[in-house]
């Protein structure tokens, strides 16, 4: 399955100003982090999919990107969590709506 790269600057502004989905600071460093996983769309130089993204703050953001504490396998999970928990405030928020 191949993946349109489709960037959408309004999805990753809406990050700013929210709370970390992970672990819920509040230090206006959150941001629309995206996923590491290929199938994502993630690559060499290329960045996943803006909708497979996840509102973290800078430390857990980097904690997944840089850290040494997680496996491979709990990086996977722990990205995959962060994102459903990011959807599910998207739909709270009425960001994302059915017609």
């Amino acid at each position: 399955m191949t993946i349109n790269h489709v960037r959408s600057p309004k999805l990753l502004a809406l990050a700013r100003g929210q709370l970390c989905v992970v672990c819920h600071a509040d230090d206006g460093t959150i941001v629309a982090a995206h996923s590491n996983l290929l199938e994502h769309g993630k690559g060499m130089g290329i960045k996943a999919h803006d909708c497979m993204s996840a509102w973290l703050c800078a430390r857990c953001h980097t904690e997944y990107d840089q850290g040494k504490s997680m496996t491979k396998e709990e990086k996977r999970e722990f990205i995959l969590s962060a994102i459903c928990k990011t959807i599910i405030k998207l739909w709270q928020d009425e960001y994302i709506r059915l017609k």
